[in-house]
């Protein structure tokens, strides 16, 4: 007989037949897999900061155009006749500032150039009239932007509409109808107005009207008065086509809008994030937070650029590690929107550049805002210093007027106009471009800012 086994060797070898069920440490490969998983959110967080980048700090708007769209058309239409046709046109779209007069161009330009009938044959031109002062400048720029220096060379021109005539001529390929034609675009039109004679505009009106070049005119210009400063001869020419543009939506269409500027586009890379990402973005249009937000800042400006710069504060804590925005998120980019540029100069102010300060506030109190003089501020801040009876306080006059002058400096006051040579520093008028409240806020949040000078600061009229 053979001996039994012993149960040691039995163990063993059940061992050996079993499978392991003891944890095993992470192998190469998964931490490989992981890596890279890691390494692909990232490029995906990457890829979502690039969508909204271009979105938001573009004056193009995502997807269409809200509010706008019988504009669109009209506009598209005329362009459009222009590059087909060969029909030269003027237009003014007018619109208060924000109301997408640039958006809506560039959307009507980029869908244009995508029509299979318009060939790659519309020049463009584009004139600013904060940039372009008068019309040499003008004219410099319009060279420059059709590459015609080398035509124009040093020739003399005996006036401008020769110069103009001259380098559309330098354009033309025959007839009308195989004309390259041009799209002038001017924008801050109403600061064109303003240039010697109109003759900038004459010309290019004059040429929109004649049978040369196929020419298109487009300007734009907040100014609901605009044709009432054309003279007489400029209206004449202009075909009178204006586009008005309104922020005609309500609260429900502005959180439409939201919705649709933070999802992200179908095409997106990574389909399964982007799915959540804009299920996240329904959540959020529905909560109570982030409609309170909108709700503040649809009161206070319906400016699609205001709310584009909220939205992109909030996208900028986007990361890895949180990859959804929450209804903080928003909140702390609210806070960001309207932090007071002013007030936060104030935070980095000297205790003495912040008692002028308060000084020029008591003074517009008193005064009802009637402008005021650095010896008036020094006065009042030598009332201060007799009442607390603070040697801490008690500065010599230069150091006051150096610290008054770096106030100036930093344009939180604005003197009422430009000092001649021999007036007296002393005694030119001011004007504090900060509020009371603007200043009470300020101080709430100053370091270190001492007890009597705040209550200084927030003392009623009879103090004084």
């Amino acid at each position: 007989m053979h001996p039994p086994a012993r149960p040691s060797s039995a163990r063993a070898l059940a061992s050996l037949r079993e499978p392991r069920t003891q944890p095993m440490k992470p192998s190469a490969m998964s931490k490989r897999k992981l890596k890279e998983s890691s390494a692909e959110s990232a490029e995906c967080i990457s890829q979502v900061q690039t969508v909204f980048r271009e979105r938001f700090c573009h004056h193009c708007a995502a997807g269409k155009l809200f509010g706008m769209e019988q504009q669109y058309r009209h506009l598209l239409e005329l362009l459009r006749r222009t590059t087909v046709h060969g029909e030269s046109n003027s237009a003014l779209i007018i619109g208060p500032r924000g109301s997408g007069k640039t958006a809506l161009l560039n959307h009507v330009l980029k869908d244009l150039r995508e029509m299979e009938q318009v060939t790659e044959n519309l020049l463009e031109v584009h004139l600013n009239g904060l940039l372009q002062t008068n019309d040499k400048v003008a004219l410099k720029e319009i060279t420059r932007q059709l590459q015609l220096e080398n035509v124009v060379g040093d020739k003399v021109f005996g006036s401008f509409a020769e110069n103009l005539a001259f380098l559309l001529e330098a354009l033309r390929k025959g007839n009308r109808t195989s004309s390259c034609p041009i799209l002038f675009v001017l924008d801050e039109f109403d600061l064109f107005v303003h240039h010697k004679n109109q003759t900038l505009l004459y010309n290019l009106f004059d040429i929109s009207q004649s049978a040369q070049t196929p020419v298109t005119v487009i300007g734009l210009t907040c100014r609901q008065d605009i044709l009432e400063l054309l003279e007489k001869r400029v209206k004449s020419r202009f075909s009178h086509r204006q586009i008005y543009l309104t922020n005609s939506f309500d609260f429900k269409q502005y959180i439409k809008i939201f919705q649709k500027q933070l999802s992200l586009p179908a095409e997106f890379p990574d389909e399964s994030f982007a799915q959540k990402w804009n299920n996240n973005v329904q959540h959020l249009s529905e909560d109570k937070t982030v409609q309170d937000v909108l709700q503040n800042l649809f009161h206070h400006t319906k400016d699609l650029r205001s709310l584009h710069l909220l939205l992109m504060l909030a996208v900028s804590a986007v990361t890895v590690h949180h990859p959804l925005l929450t209804p903080a998120d928003l909140q702390e980019a609210s806070r960001q929107h309207r932090t007071d540029s002013k007030a936060n100069i104030v935070h980095g102010l000297s205790v003495l550049e912040i008692c002028l300060i308060i000084a020029m506030k008591h003074l517009n109190d008193v005064y009802d805002g009637e402008p005021f003089n650095f010896q008036m501020v020094y006065n009042e801040f030598q009332k201060f210093i007799q009442r607390k009876a603070h040697s801490m306080y008690n500065f010599e006059k230069p150091v006051v007027m150096k610290a008054f002058e770096h106030l100036l400096q930093l344009e939180l006051v604005k003197p009422l106009e430009r000092p001649s040579v021999r007036a007296q520093r002393e005694y030119l008028l001011m004007k504090l471009l900060l509020d009371s409240s603007q200043i009470m806020d300020a101080l709430q949040v100053y370091p270190n800012c001492p007890t009597d000078v705040k209550q200084w600061a927030a003392s009623s009229l009879s103090w004084l």
